[in-house]
């Protein structure tokens, strides 16, 4: 009971982390548009706008439990798609967004750890039986 519990609470949580984060893009282009690398920076701004309307979609995707799983896949895909951008953090060295200090390290554990929890997290909360409708 307390294993069903605590994955339908992960699966409300990343649901509103991901409405949540792809609403962000659109409301603070500007924390996203510095961390997108340069060869990719003349679409910048539509790479901003895709990655949040796609991560409101996938987000709205985990809540029918028809469409979770595909979501949780997507979830997946999306991450990896964010990985240049990591790759970046750590080639770019020490730098400020907002009032946010990134530097190698940090940028090296959100590309190894904090990505693969991600990852493990979209897919296992995939799984869950909650129905929502």
């Amino acid at each position: 009971m307390k294993y069903l519990q605590i994955k339908n609470i992960l699966l409300i949580t990343l649901i509103t982390f991901y409405l949540f984060a792809g609403a962000n893009h659109f409301i603070n282009p500007s924390f996203y548009i510095p961390i997108i690398p340069p060869y990719l920076m003349k679409w910048a701004n539509e790479i901003n706008v895709i990655s949040g309307a796609i991560e409101i979609l996938l987000g709205l995707l985990l809540i029918p439990s028809k469409t979770r799983g595909k979501a949780g896949l997507g979830i997946v895909v999306l991450l990896i798609a964010f990985i240049p951008s990591h790759i970046y953090f750590i080639q770019k060295g020490e730098f400020m967004i907002g009032s946010i200090i990134f530097n190698p390290l940090i940028s090296s554990i959100r590309l190894f750890v904090g990505q693969p929890i991600l990852m493990l997290w979209a897919y296992w909360a995939s799984k869950s039986e909650l129905k929502f409708i």
